[in-house]
């Protein structure tokens, strides 16, 4: 047997036995919230999530992106041209290129005396070249270099290097040449652009630019929220990262408040915050200048928001009435709903699901209260009206503010003009389209129960040096994923033959991130299982109270269960940020299936 083959037979083993010591679920006493009865109890319960919070952190911003990245340019239009000296002549070998964005490309001629030129190559500079350092084989000998542009290309910096591999010094001082000290050995995702940051990223510039984006096939708030990044950074990889780690981060102690809220204080909620600190996907797919990020937050957000008002008190059942909780509550779901959906559209599938929740919570209470309750439903009907509908479309309306000043359009008054309007309806129509018209093939792609078994992980950076290599792709931590399927069974057992609303809650917020990519035909990525993770956690974390509630000696399998997570976590750490590692050394230990790409 392989190296590699004990992994994944051993893990399913240790996760199996977990399962086993599970009490009998037609008998069991089921879920309740716990109170703390110690400050001291208290106390290491939130020093405890500080420092997973903390080294988590850590983690996730080392190694995140380069702080610098060329930050002068120049933009040339199509024909024109511009010379650069070097201090002697010198035989070349290579050259370094930092595009910024703008597409088309230059011819690159080298000259000895400045008046003669011969073309030896070009640097094209196409929609998926942005933002990002490139590599040139440039043969001759040369003194005077020209760049003559072709379409509307826009270059940070250009270095050259001789047939030793030094650097060459330049002899014109100009933005082509002021930054010499930022260029790389080589391009990599920490010094470039990688996977989908060539559309989001780019398209986060041009919003802080006032351009017309390139990439309108998602609502415009979350590169805005990319943007912000690069407002405090600067345009370098670690600014178009740094506000969807930060969200990362933030996600841990709001599953740890939506862990506390579903079952008390204690361990449980501790637990679960480590698992989520442990999964790869979170880790892997918050690091990227993409939206998924927000639209992963505001979900679980408006969830929790929506479970305080369903569960004011115990979290337990639904009581009489009054059986909800404050409205503030419903409103902030309504919010975050809308502030979801004003950054990726597969907020609103959690907006469904929100919907499902919602309207069995009043079916409940109708058939429990009858009539009594009728002139409750009629009101919040109307206050839902207002914060599900009202309010998100408000902020979606807005979100396109960028649109509107990429189109000359300023100030407060752009919300009411006839231009503002028809470019926000303009990009929905254009949105459907591209969405139900997708038919992209994809070597990494895969479908929905491939990630509810974590049997195909997407790629997302590949590079080879010699016999190392470095690469990293988004997956679930295989403690969570197959642990979670089979916590998956449990609730639905506990949910229609116990009848308990905390496991149809969690079911029906992870079922309402997955089952619409059942339907859906075009070309779909793990990392769209990304939302269904975090509801694993809490899933999870159910199974957890099952066991606290019902075992002596529950904490053995419990807190088993979590280091074994976080014990793979960091195994795999290296090859979750991409590390350079041996390439057989990595298929030996990282390779757990044959599908993994490792």
């Amino acid at each position: 047997m392989k190296l590699t083959a004990i992994f994944p037979v051993l893990t399913a083993l240790l996760i199996t036995g977990f399962f086993c010591l599970l009490p009998p679920l037609r008998s069991c006493a089921l879920p309740k919230r716990r109170v703390s009865e110690s400050r001291g109890e208290t106390r290491g319960e939130t020093l405890a999530v500080v420092l997973v919070t903390l080294l988590y952190a850590v983690a996730a911003f080392s190694h995140l992106g380069s702080m610098s990245a060329p930050q002068s340019s120049v933009a040339l239009r199509e024909g024109e041209s511009v010379t650069l000296e070097l201090g002697s002549t010198y035989d070349l070998s290579r050259a370094m290129a930092y595009s910024v964005i703008g597409t088309g490309g230059y011819t690159i001629a080298l000259s000895e005396d400045g008046e003669s030129f011969a073309d030896v190559c070009e640097l094209e500079q196409n929609y998926i070249a942005l933002i990002k350092w490139h590599e040139l084989s440039l043969s001759g000998r040369a003194r005077y270099v020209r760049l003559t542009a072709y379409g509307s290309p826009e270059l940070g910096e250009l270095a050259l290097f001789g047939a030793d591999g030094a650097a060459l010094p330049w002899r014109t001082v100009s933005e082509l040449t002021d930054e010499q000290g930022l260029v790389p050995a080589k391009s990599t995702f920490f010094n470039s652009s990688y996977f989908d940051e060539i559309y989001h990223a780019r398209t986060a510039l041009e919003h802080m630019r006032g351009m017309n984006p390139y990439e309108i096939s998602h609502p415009p708030l979350g590169k805005l929220l990319i943007a912000l990044g690069m407002a405090i950074w600067g345009v370098t990889p670690f600014g178009w990262r740094f506000t969807g780690t930060l969200f990362g981060v933030a996600m841990l102690p709001l599953v740890y408040a939506f862990a506390r809220r579903l079952f008390g204080r204690g361990s449980v909620p501790v637990c679960c915050t480590l698992l989520l600190a442990a999964d790869f996907m979170h880790f892997v797919q918050t690091r990227i200048a993409t939206i998924d990020t927000y639209g992963v937050f505001f979900t679980l957000a408006m969830y929790y928001f929506m479970y305080r008002w369903l569960f004011p008190e115990s979290g337990d059942s639904l009581s009489p009435a009054p059986a909800e909780g404050r409205p503030r509550d419903l409103a902030l779901a309504g919010l975050f709903f809308g502030v979801g959906a004003a950054c990726k559209w597969t907020c609103l599938y959690a907006g469904a699901g929100l919907g499902v929740i919602w309207a069995l919570h009043w079916i409940f209470r109708l058939v429990r209260e009858k009539k009594g309750a009728l002139e409750a439903f009629g009101k919040n009907i109307l206050f839902c009206l207002c914060f599900f509908v009202l309010v998100p479309a408000l902020v979606y309306y807005l979100s396109y503010y960028p649109y509107g000043a990429a189109r000359g359009l300023h100030g407060p008054g752009m919300y009411f003009k006839k231009e503002y309007l028809q470019t926000v309806l303009d990009n929905q129509g254009y949105m459907f389209r591209y969405h139900s018209g997708v038919n992209a093939t994809h070597p990494y792609s895969s479908r929905w129960y491939q990630w509810m078994l974590d049997i195909r992980p997407i790629l997302y950076y590949l590079d080879y040096n010699g016999t190392a290599r470095s690469s990293f792709g988004a997956f679930t931590n295989p403690i969570l994923c197959w642990g979670g399927l089979i916590a998956l069974f449990v609730l639905a057992f506990c949910a229609l033959f116990r009848r308990e609303k905390k496991a149809l809650f969690l079911l029906l917020g992870y079922f309402a991130q997955l089952v619409p990519w059942m339907f859906i035909t075009r070309i779909t990525f793990a990392y769209h299982y990304f939302p269904c993770t975090v509801f694993l956690v809490l899933v999870m974390g159910y199974v957890f109270t099952l066991m606290r509630d019902n075992l002596a000696r529950w904490r053995i399998p419990v807190w088993g269960f979590t280091a074994l997570a976080a014990a793979v976590f960091v195994f795999f750490y290296p090859a979750l940020w991409g590390a350079e590692l041996d390439t057989h050394t990595a298929s030996l230990l990282y390779r757990w299936l044959p599908t993994w790409p490792f």
